[in-house]
């Protein structure tokens, strides 16, 4: 009878104690209530913990600042390998490129909680300054230097460029992926256009000594779908929101603490925007237009 009456007062206890955390007169925050005791946060495009380091560890400690919960970096080894990881639960939190944010909102069901756009994000593809290609449709049976498979700037979106031009992507031109050195080997007449992200562009122009008059754009993109932060789909829908609505108000600070790094200059004059799936899907576009469709399923 006393070990009954023992469990009953016990349950009493902590049923007591749960109605006093969830009213609103005690903790106003929802997010402490439903929030882990730490975040993994992983980058898609940057691995190796010492590369997170360098390039995040800046923005690990504003963000850690801004929802008052420890992160620690998880390393991935390659674009697409946070999507097992957040099916798995060994990370929490990731920041993703447009076409990595598909791969992981198709395959783990991540949800999208901010974007940051860039005012200057658009794909352009260049030609030497003296070639006699003057658009994109001439591109018909030459070769194009590109970045590398999957990049959102330096692949899709110049896919679809060349696609909108009535160019078949199977047949119609040849691709090469040399990342930066596009722009070398356009120089030396061994491609014969060059497709690169527009803030990027200037920023190999000068690492590589050369000049905007060595080159012609035949054509610029629409502004590219942003960066996004994307969170597990096991955490709750009380704390998502509340680091929405945390990091939208601390945006000046995450920002700035992303530029504190040589290579996040390109979020210079950045600002989150809630996301809209919607904005992304003409990089599944590109992907159904060269059969590739079933890598976001």
């Amino acid at each position: 009878m006393k070990r009954r009456k023992l469990i009953w007062y016990s349950l009493l206890f902590t049923v007591g104690c749960a109605s006093g955390i969830n009213t609103a007169d005690d903790t106003p925050d929802q997010l402490a209530v439903t929030a882990p005791k730490k975040l993994r946060f992983a980058v898609t495009d940057v691995t190796g913990l010492e590369d997170l380091q360098r390039d995040f560890g800046a923005f690990r400690t504003a963000l850690s600042e801004v929802l008052g919960i420890p992160i620690e970096f998880f390393p991935v080894d390659n674009p697409t390998a946070a999507a097992p990881a957040l099916l798995s639960g060994e990370v929490d939190i990731v920041f993703a490129g447009p076409s990595e944010y598909l791969v992981l909102n198709a395959r783990a069901k991540a949800i999208p909680v901010v974007a940051i756009k860039r005012i200057n994000y658009h794909s352009i593809i260049l030609v030497r300054a003296n070639s006699p290609i003057k658009s994109v449709s001439q591109l018909k049976g030459k070769t194009i230097a590109m970045r590398s498979i999957g990049s959102t700037s330096g692949h899709l979106s110049p896919m679809k460029l060349l696609i909108d031009a009535g160019l078949d992507p199977n047949t119609d031109f040849k691709i090469v992926m040399l990342n930066d050195k596009g722009i070398v080997a356009l120089k030396k007449g061994e491609v014969d256009a060059w497709a690169v992200a527009s803030d990027r562009y200037q920023n190999i122009l000068a690492s590589e000594g050369l000049s905007e008059q060595d080159f012609s754009i035949i054509v610029t993109g629409p502004l590219l779908p942003s960066d996004v932060f994307v969170v597990s789909n096991q955490m709750a829908a009380d704390f998502v929101e509340t680091v929405r609505s945390r990091m939208m108000a601390n945006q000046d600070k995450l920002i700035q603490s992303l530029l504190v790094a040589p290579a996040n200059q390109k979020y210079q004059g950045g600002q989150l925007v809630r996301t809209d799936d919607s904005e992304y899907n003409m990089i599944r576009e590109v992907y159904q237009k060269l059969g590739q469709g079933n890598f976001l399923q």
